[in-house]
């Protein structure tokens, strides 16, 4: 049984709006059309009973609500006839105007009514009950109702969403409109969120043309901003002239013209860094200097530690059967006595062992200890390894929205963790913003500890924090190198070693746990990794594709990309089947039976798992479609055991997943992994994204396609430049800017 995507449109007049969020816009309302009464649910804001509404959207279905048409674009007109009047003035979308005195109105000026309301109070006074302080009262409210809706209107026809229309309208005032008709650029303010491409259209579709200027300055902006998704925090200024200028389709004087400018109205900011001119922009200059800043200060200030008795280490060796290595007792020395740390190695170095001694050290002091990772796997890891609560970042700093959607963090400077230290492992995968928020929001004396393998890839978001806190120089390191007898039979961890060292992998061997397997074609190489998952290793090892394999891919696109061998492996593992359920949306079909993986942060999403309730799924979670009720347009997905319903409108926040490109992958470990290695984009054909991947295996890894390729990926080690300035503001002396 299918169920599709139903695209439509519908008109009607509001009824009725049963509820409405000030803050966002959310509305749900009742629309009457043609043919029926139906419930429309979106982003609607400044709608009353008696408006009439064309919306564009879907259809779906709510797990409690029912069947409900979500709306995407809304076109709306005052309501013209005594009827519609009525229903408009009795919901009480005019301030001192209900259901008895709507009658009283419509009853004496009929279809004159918003005339008198808008331009005659006075003749309101006419009716008994009204005084003309009343009647004023009521105009100056319908006045201020009907400019909100006439802005709406207004900027809907650009094409814009109601949500869009409203943070708009949040963001420039009332004057929004004529703004907008002057400089449609002021849309691509971050908060709220028109990409230049969408502004320029816009911008080509008035009668009159906005000054050049306006679109130089947004251009500019935009090409630093479109950096950020590259990884950069900054550029230098002759650099970023020069994509510039060919968005612009001007010269690069004119580029640097424009740059002064908007570094002297404090949209950007201009720092010298080594004789080179760096451009930020604020909020990414904010929390790297500010990162870099709380750093110094832990550095300045430490907490109080105390000797580590050579005793209390050999406790933990006794208790454990375990005995240190030098590294690892001057780490944990370090740990305890100097309260800040960065732990690293590569696999098999005996990084978890020792950061269970940092833990037991600082619980036997009586220390308050929070653990934190940067996805729902990794912290799920952290607490499996340790025994001990580990909680997302995002959850430990505990993330609320603003009026538009934007994260913000109750947990800051001025609210900080009740914590005495944290370890927070995963680093390499912490962009700045979110280290810059969880480093302010630790307490004066607190410990930190940061646990990270440097050669792997950075995080996908903007900055190269591990790295940067490692070449400053500024703080204690203990880079743990020595791999331990038990980890050195495994082929995984040696040949991880090589790889990260430049060194070819062993890819002969056939008696341990990494394998190679040699391909010459894309489509052999597709056939092999769907042999290898759907038979070869289950019917070998008693793996489950679904639990215990995963398939790593260097990228999304191509012939051995994550979105073609997902289509390839859905059909090997999970075909469709008569009583089997399937959904199709955005061109994909969603099946009983398939492996998903959740794309976005939402924190807001319900699961159950048994009698307990909780919220929140997260980037990088994957689960099984368990169910699909095609009436209801829910979708069921599991998550290690947390039940969670989709509606349809909320399938574009998953993906499959038997399938994952080696980023997607981070923070998490598979029992089996399999790798294609062949016809890989030369721009991810480098060593720190195979390393990644190998490392991502506990018991299994298996590359397939060429050895020249693993090759090439193994000699490339120009990993992608990133711009960061993290390192250099941890080194820059206090209150010392260069000139």
């Amino acid at each position: 049984m299918e169920m599709y995507e139903e695209l439509t449109e519908i008109s009607g007049t509001v009824e009725d709006v049963t509820f409405h969020n000030d803050e966002n816009g959310f509305t749900v309302l009742d629309l009457s059309t043609e043919d029926e009464l139906v419930t429309v649910v979106g982003v609607l804001p400044a709608v009353a009973s008696g408006e009439k509404l064309r919306l564009r959207g879907n259809w779906t279905s709510h797990p409690t609500f029912g069947r409900q048409f979500r709306a995407q674009l809304c076109e709306r007109s005052m309501p013209s006839t005594s009827a519609e009047l009525y229903k408009y003035l009795a919901s009480g979308a005019v301030s001192g105007i209900r259901e008895k005195t709507a009658r009283k109105i419509i009853e004496r000026f009929g279809d004159d009514t918003f005339e008198v309301l808008e331009k005659h109070p006075e003749k309101l006074a006419s009716i008994k009950g009204i005084s003309i302080e009343r009647a004023r009262k009521m105009s100056n409210s319908f006045n201020e109702q009907f400019a909100v809706r006439q802005i709406m209107i207004s900027l809907e026809r650009y094409g814009m969403t109601p949500a869009e229309c409203l943070k708009t309208y949040r963001a420039l005032g009332p004057d929004c409109d004529r703004i907008v008709a002057s400089n449609p650029y002021t849309l691509c303010a971050e908060r709220i969120g028109i990409d230049f491409d969408r502004a320029d259209a816009i911008a080509a579709a008035l009668p009159e043309k906005p000054e050049p200027v306006f679109r130089m300055k947004a251009g500019v902006i935009h090409t630093v901003r479109h950096n950020l998704h590259n990884g950069h925090t900054c550029l230098p200024v002759e650099k970023l002239k020069r994509p510039c200028c060919s968005l612009l389709e001007t010269d690069e004087a004119s580029v640097g013209e424009i740059i002064a400018q908007l570094v002297e109205d404090k949209r950007l900011v201009l720092k010298p860094i080594n004789g080179v001119s760096f451009v930020f922009l604020p909020e990414i200059y904010e929390a790297e200097s500010s990162a870099a800043e709380r750093i110094r200060i832990m550095l300045r200030f430490p907490p109080a530690g105390k000797p580590t008795l050579m005793r209390d280490i050999e406790e933990i060796e006794k208790d454990e059967g375990i005995v240190f290595d030098e590294n690892q007792r001057d780490a944990i020395v370090t740990a305890v006595e100097k309260g800040i740390l960065i732990l690293t190695g590569g696999p098999g170095t005996g990084k978890t062992t020792t950061l269970n001694g940092i833990i037991r050290l600082y619980e036997k002091d009586g220390l308050r200890v929070l653990l934190a990772a940067p996805t729902g796997r990794a912290a799920k890891r952290m607490s499996e390894i340790s025994g001990k609560e580990a909680r997302t970042i995002h959850r430990l700093l505990e993330v609320e929205w603003d009026k538009n959607d934007k994260p913000f963090f109750s947990r800051n400077m001025k609210n900080p963790l009740e914590a005495d230290a944290l370890i927070v492992d995963e680093l390499s995968m912490v962009d700045v913003g979110l280290f810059a928020s969880l480093v302010n929001a630790l307490p004066l004396g607190c410990r930190l500890i940061m646990v990270g393998d440097s050669d792997q890839l950075p995080a996908v978001g903007a900055g190269n924090v591990l790295g940067d806190l490692i070449s400053s120089g500024v703080l204690p390191v203990s880079e743990l190198k020595k791999i331990f007898r038990q980890a050195s039979k495994s082929r995984i961890v040696t040949n991880a070693h090589d790889i990260v060292a430049g060194r070819m992998p062993d890819l002969a061997s056939r008696d341990n746990d990494f394998f190679f397997i040699k391909r010459t074609t894309p489509d052999a190489t597709v056939r092999t990794v769907a042999d290898l998952y759907a038979e070869r290793l289950p019917g070998s090892y008693g793996y489950s594709p679904l639990e215990n394999i995963q398939v790593l891919c260097p990228s999304r696109k191509g012939d051995t990309g994550s979105v073609r061998l997902n289509r390839y492996l859905q059909e090997r593992v999970n075909p469709p089947a008569k009583g089997k359920n399937e959904v199709v949306f955005g061109g994909r079909i969603f099946r009983e039976g398939d492996k998903v993986m959740q794309i976005k942060n939402n924190y807001d999403i319900m699961w159950s798992r048994g009698a307990e309730e909780g919220s929140g799924v997260f980037n990088g979670d994957i689960g099984l479609i368990t169910e699909i009720d095609s009436l209801d347009a829910v979708l069921t997905v599991d998550f290690d055991g947390r039940r969670v319903e989709y509606g349809l409108d909320g399938l574009g926040e998953l993906e499959h997943a038997f399938a994952v490109t080696v980023h997607k992958s981070q923070g998490n470990e598979f029992d089996a992994v399999i790798m294609p290695v062949m016809a890989v984009n030369p721009r991810l054909c480098y060593r720190n994204l195979l390393y990644t991947a190998v490392t991502r295996a506990k018991k299994l890894m298996i590359l397939v396609g060429t050895e020249g390729t693993v090759r090439e990926m193994t000699l490339n080690n120009s990993k992608t430049k990133r711009y960061s300035a993290l390192g250099y503001f941890l080194k820059e002396e206090d209150g010392h800017e260069e000139e």
